[in-house]
């Protein structure tokens, strides 16, 4: 699908407010409101647009822990690869992980209820039969910025 200059302004404006009114993005981007929404629902059917959703601010619901963890596994082979990302799908308190090259196999952040809550995590893993060599762990002290869809980092461009 080739996106034009008003798909790519429709992108960013909904990546920053997902609420905006059919008539404002309309205005926004210089089209009638028809048309406009023609082009919405184009990119939802495509794919392009996956949803809607609210950006939770977790730190005003709930105190966590965060910490990055470096991974590495004894074995390198799909079924090691396939049994640790079981675990990680299956831990709600990993928010993210990536498998990465360049001397360790996963960079994670975890968010527990303490450094303790963390460290028994981490034990359990180790106890399994996952397959965790070697672990570094880093405590988050601040966070400096947090992560942003595409569009707000400017990635697209008409």
């Amino acid at each position: 699908m080739k996106l034009d200059r008003y798909d790519l302004k429709i992108l960013e404006i909904l990546s920053r407010d997902g609420r905006i009114t059919k008539s404002k993005l309309a205005e926004a981007i210089n089209l009638s409101v028809s048309p406009c929404w023609e082009r919405v629902r184009r990119l939802e059917k495509a794919g392009i647009i996956e949803g809607y959703s609210a950006r939770i601010n977790p730190d005003a619901l709930v105190k966590r822990t965060p910490v990055w963890v470096q991974i590495e596994l004894k074995q390198h082979n799909a079924e090691s690869f396939a049994r640790f990302e079981a675990l990680v799908h299956d831990t709600p308190e990993v928010t993210e992980c990536v498998a990465v090259g360049g001397g360790v196999d996963y960079l994670m952040k975890v968010e527990a209820d303490s450094v303790d809550a963390y460290q028994r995590l981490v034990d359990e893993w180790l106890t399994s039969e996952v397959g965790i060599e070697r672990y570094f762990t880093y405590i988050v002290t601040k966070t400096v910025k947090r992560p942003a869809s595409g569009l707000e980092r400017g990635d697209f461009h008409a």
